[in-house]
């Protein structure tokens, strides 16, 4: 999969890594907008290819009372509007085989969460859209078995792959990211780290998700510098009071120095 082949795709040429950031959840038009405008500004002056990314719905939810969306079509319409307005593309994930065509008229990756990526069913049905399919990969699996997610989407007849490594489960309440699997995951098609969801704790008592935020520089740098080709960052202007995810994202005012930051690392790395 070339990058230069998404729609509105900026700074192709930067040899830079990618990114897709966004927050967890579309809780609105003017929040999507205000953390869209932001996240561009930031990417512009780095020259990052940049990907907005937000979830039209959240189907997996510890809580049967937690926020799971403002409704599909009025998410993805917002979805449509954060493209048009600043000319940039988009990414949400999808639960179900019917999620896929809804959304692909809408947004430019599909993405497969973890926990669903061997469900053949929904992996043929994004890989048949046409667009790119992220796969994330399931906290339960090894990097070598991604191969096999990979696959289904170039046997439906589409080679728009990407995998993105979210952390692995270590222990009841926590993930690992395991770095020997970056290069191992970037022979079968174009790899992501997941930054903030690889700082998840799951599983808590309360029934909400924990995290550690503080973590973020360290776990980004590592995946730079064992060359991933983009990161994925969830991000919000008020985490504390965001509707999902908000103990492990990044805020939005701390953006910009942790990928200046990891921008210059990227130089280093390429030349070496």
């Amino acid at each position: 999969m070339i990058l230069s082949e998404i729609p509105n795709i900026k700074h192709v040429n930067s040899n830079n890594f990618f990114l897709l950031a966004g927050p967890c959840a579309i809780e609105g038009e003017e929040m999507a907008l205000r953390i869209a405008e932001k996240v561009i500004s930031i990417t512009d002056k780095l020259e990052i290819p940049y990907i907005f990314k937000g979830s039209f719905k959240k189907a997996n939810r510890s809580r049967i009372d937690s926020f799971t969306g403002i409704g599909d079509e009025k998410a993805l319409k917002i979805l449509r509007k954060v493209s048009e307005t600043f000319n940039v593309p988009t990414v949400t994930d999808i639960h179900e085989v019917s999620d896929a065509a809804k959304a692909a008229a809408y947004v430019d990756v599909l993405q497969i969460p973890a926990f669903l990526v061997r469900q053949t069913d929904l992996v043929v049905a994004a890989a048949k859209t046409g667009k790119v399919v992220n796969l994330k990969k399931g906290q339960f699996m090894s990097p070598g078995a991604m191969k096999h997610a990979v696959q289904k989407v170039k046997d439906a007849g589409s080679n728009k792959a990407w995998i993105t490594d979210r952390g692995t489960m270590f222990g009841y309440q926590d993930m690992i990211v395991d770095f020997r699997g970056i290069p191992e995951m970037r022979e079968f098609a174009p790899t992501i780290l997941d930054v903030t969801h690889s700082l998840q704790q799951p599983n808590q008592t309360v029934g909400v998700t924990g995290g550690r935020p503080e973590m973020i520089e360290t776990i980004s740098r590592a995946g730079v510098v064992n060359n991933v080709d983009g990161l994925f960052i969830e991000t919000h202007f008020d985490p504390a009071n965001a509707k999902s995810d908000g103990a492990n994202m990044l805020h939005l005012n701390n953006l910009e120095k942790l990928l200046t930051n990891l921008v210059a690392i990227r130089k280093t790395v390429n030349n070496l």
